[in-house]
């Protein structure tokens, strides 16, 4: 999901051996049993028009879990049943990071009602350590208060029984210095309180490889948003149906032994969208067959 979009609507050598071993086995092995799942934001505007008749046609394309953004001024009774009719479970959401610190509280007991197994930081756009700048762009000493900011939120969420994550754009693997923001993230945020949500297309996009994070730490990216990505004649970024593009997702899939939920999240299309989707979950089937 777009920046943009989101702000207007992450010892001896028998011990080698077994690490080694370890090694290995995160590279070959493929999480089973992990559901097909949507980021919902994929079908923003066909949910403003028809919430419950989306959501029928989101299952009816292959899907059994989503990953909200946004409520659609539901409440969360509301929305609870809708999902429920449609046969959906909603397991985790995205909020901006200025909406999670003003309404914690609120969005927690909403979580409770939905029945969700993690809350996500969709955004850190324009929070800074000094509250009078303005600016979108974040600093390095900006995204170190932001990394505190994670880990105070993440306690109250998992005292609240969910847990606590971190979505990435490209802000992310800016660099200052030899400093690079992700790393920074990943070093100064408690494992125990803050998860990643790796968006793979973001990572790629940035020169960067999903697959080298999650051979290192796999555990602390159990969830992934799942995307393709390609390079138009002009050079532009395109975003196509999984399959179409150069990302490599059964490399992927192989690599993040700690996966519990991805969430396919189509931002544009070509074709009719439902389409897409069907042959988007269709791919997601295959790899994980």
């Amino acid at each position: 999901m777009s920046n943009a979009s989101r702000r207007t609507f992450l010892k001896a050598s028998g011990a080698v051996a077994a690490s080694a071993f370890v090694g290995a086995s995160r590279l070959t092995a493929k999480p089973s049993h992990v559901p097909i799942g949507l980021q919902i934001y994929s079908v923003r505007d066909q949910l403003s028009k028809d919430f419950d008749g989306t959501l029928a046609k989101v299952r009816a394309s292959g899907y059994t879990v989503v990953e909200a953004a946004g409520y659609y001024n539901k409440t969360a009774t509301e929305f609870r049943h809708s999902m429920d009719v449609a046969g959906l479970r909603c397991v985790s959401t995205h909020h901006p990071l200025d909406m999670l610190r003003s309404r914690l509280d609120e969005l927690i007991e909403y979580g409770h009602v939905l029945g969700l197994e993690y809350m996500v930081c969709s955004s850190s756009g324009g929070v800074h350590r000094d509250p009078s700048n303005k600016r979108d762009e974040l600093t390095l000493d900006d995204w170190r208060y932001v990394a505190g900011e994670f880990n105070r939120i993440g306690e109250k969420v998992k005292a609240a029984g969910m847990t606590f994550g971190v979505h990435n754009h490209t802000p992310e693997f800016a660099q200052e210095g030899n400093v690079l923001v992700y790393d920074e993230l990943l070093r100064l945020t408690d494992p125990k309180l803050v998860i990643f949500e790796m968006d793979c297309g973001w990572v790629y996009n940035s020169g960067h490889q999903p697959v080298d994070y999650l051979s290192k730490a796999p555990e602390r990216f159990p969830l992934l948003h799942v995307k393709d990505i390609a390079k138009g004649a002009d050079g532009k970024v395109q975003l196509p149906v999984l399959g179409r593009g150069t990302m490599d997702y059964h490399a992927i899939l192989r690599a993040a032994t700690g996966l519990k939920y991805y969430f396919v999240e189509q931002e544009e299309y070509q074709m009719e969208p439902f389409e897409e989707l069907r042959e988007n979950a269709e791919y997601m089937r295959k790899l994980n067959a």
